[in-house]
């Protein structure tokens, strides 16, 4: 069987944008470019934690890290944040992302709000 000539192709983008979903369970972290492209993404559950670990700060801190690491290699300088979600990992992902070299130019929180919900269950009659 031939080999296919697939290669990766070296992306050279310089500005960029980080999606992170913060859960309570695990914490996303997607780097695109201006236009909405995929660059590279990662979780806590692909850094290497398993269950209740995944939902740790420590644990968004690691999946930040590896993503960054991947998207400076792309020549990714400056980022702007868009946060979402309210679990343990929102902090300490930005934090990462400051440390790992990349420059903030702006943090956005675009965690959905309910402008009135759902409906409320019935009343309990005891």
């Amino acid at each position: 069987m031939p080999k296919s000539n697939k290669s990766k192709k070296v992306k050279n983008v310089v500005n960029g944008r980080v999606y992170i979903t913060a859960t309570f369970n695990n914490t996303l972290v997607t780097i695109t470019d201006n236009a909405g492209n995929t660059l590279c993404f990662g979780s806590a559950g692909t850094a290497g934690f398993k269950g209740t670990r995944k939902s740790t700060p420590f644990a968004a801190t690691s999946a930040v890290d590896q993503v960054a690491k991947k998207a400076i290699n792309m020549g990714l300088k400056s980022v702007e944040i868009y946060i979402k979600g309210p679990g343990p990992g929102r902090d300490s992902a930005i934090r990462a992302l400051k440390s790992a070299g990349l420059e903030i130019t702006m943090i956005a929180d675009v965690t959905p709000i309910p402008h009135n919900g759902v409906r409320p269950k019935k009343q309990r009659r005891v």
